[in-house]
């Protein structure tokens, strides 16, 4: 499901921030490197703004960010920062101290788990997922599993970068996303 979300401002600072880095992390692969975008303030905020605008045009009230690990730390916690909300972490599995609720997912090469704190979400919470990239969608998909097992509803997906021809967010079931940057 696509979002309905058309930002205001536009995303051609962001495309022109993106340094392509040929034969990473393999031959074959050219890697999408957003490290230029941080690095700017004025495509940092950017970013973070685009954000903002595809949360507010969400049909309900968002409680929480929840990032995926560990790039969506980053725009996560400015994002929830700037709109007044918790920020809630998706680690790798045993990186977070305390009892924690885990999902494991399937990737090309291996498996993979995913796991947030017990007690991070409530029943009935509204929260948005956020991370730098949607590639074949299986993290997000994991997260948002946890999201759900833990009683809370995700609202919508946002991603910097979408990989479009790998199909990710056909994994998302059904959760609204939005990507700033499409490839």
């Amino acid at each position: 499901m696509s979002a309905s979300v058309l930002p205001r401002q536009s995303t051609a600072p962001l495309y022109a921030a993106i340094r392509d880095v040929p034969d990473f992390p393999k031959p074959g692969i050219v890697f999408k490197d957003i490290m230029p975008i941080l690095a700017d303030p004025a495509t940092l905020r950017l970013s973070i703004d685009l954000f903002e605008e595809a949360c507010l045009a969400l049909p309900a009230k968002v409680d929480k960010i929840v990032g995926i690990d560990a790039r969506g730390f980053l725009f996560g916690a400015a994002l929830a920062y700037k709109m007044g909300l918790g920020f809630i972490a998706v680690r790798k599995s045993g990186k977070l101290p305390g009892k924690t609720e885990a999902v494991a997912y399937t990737l090309e090469y291996g498996e993979s788990t995913v796991e947030m704190l017990s007690d991070a979400l409530h029943p009935g919470e509204s929260v948005v997922l956020i991370d730098d990239l949607l590639a074949t969608g299986g993290t997000a998909a994991a997260a948002i599993k946890l999201i759900e097992k833990l009683g809370a509803k995700t609202m919508g997906a946002l991603f910097l970068v979408e990989l479009e021809f790998l199909g990710g967010r056909a994994r998302l079931d059904g959760v609204p996303v939005t990507a700033l940057l499409k490839y």
